[in-house]
């Protein structure tokens, strides 16, 4: 690391600095290279005709969305739905809103592109996104399903997440969600609901022992004054 730039340099601020960090790299450049024939300034001046400059490419200013793709095929961004792929029903998708484009992403790869729009209740539908016909659709919500969407319509993506990961149509874990919600005292169960999207979890046993939790902490709570010693 004798030979580093660094090594044994005193600079007097940043400008000084990278004035003394041209002058090295100009007289590195210059050396004779014996295993090139010549110096990296030489080879540089000769082929520099043959360069051809890459284009200049600024990418799109975005505003980043996470969604999940609701039972009907659709992405929610400000109030307008835009389709993605049916087969992506029930998985969370990254969505890049730009000035005039929403881009739906799974990953790395962009699934779908729409023209942005304007105001609310619109809806943007691609037919690639549709099933090819004789191809069943999948299956719509089942009566479980209607009513978490009536009672608790906060917690929309997580109900179509849990059916997703549910065996069959998810009928059996939203009745127990439903109930749940109806048993339980209605912060503490969203609260829990809003912390297991947050991290994925999609077990009912965690969820509820959270939702048990939140309630003995609202209504049984421990230390302060007024507590049982008082």
């Amino acid at each position: 690391m004798d030979n580093n730039f660094l090594a044994g340099r005193e600079f007097e601020d940043f400008a000084d600095a990278n004035r003394q960090a041209v002058a090295w790299c100009d007289k590195v450049n210059g050396i004779h290279r014996k295993h090139l024939h010549a110096s990296a300034r030489e080879l540089l001046a000769s082929e520099r005709p043959q360069l051809v400059p890459l284009p200049l490419w600024v990418p799109d200013v975005y505003q980043l969305h996470h969604r999940i793709v609701d039972v009907e095929g659709y992405v929610n961004v400000h109030g307008a739905r835009y389709s993605a792929p049916y087969q992506l029903i029930g998985r969370q998708l990254e969505v890049r809103e730009t000035e005039g484009e929403i881009q739906v992403f799974q990953g790395p790869r962009r699934v779908a592109t729409h023209a942005k729009i304007v105001g609310v209740d619109g809806r943007s539908t691609l037919p690639e996104h549709r099933p090819p016909r004789g191809q069943a659709a999948p299956a719509g919500p089942v009566e479980e399903e209607r009513q978490l969407a009536a009672a608790a319509p906060e917690i929309a993506t997580y109900v179509t997440a849990l059916k997703m990961r549910a065996h069959g149509r998810g009928t059996t874990a939203l009745r127990r969600l439903l109930r749940m919600l109806r048993e339980y005292p209605r912060a503490p169960f969203l609260e829990a609901v809003r912390s297991a999207e947050k991290y994925g979890l999609f077990d009912l046993d965690r969820l509820e022992r959270m939702v048990l939790r939140g309630i003995a902490k609202d209504f049984f709570p421990t230390g302060g004054e007024g507590g049982a010693d008082d």
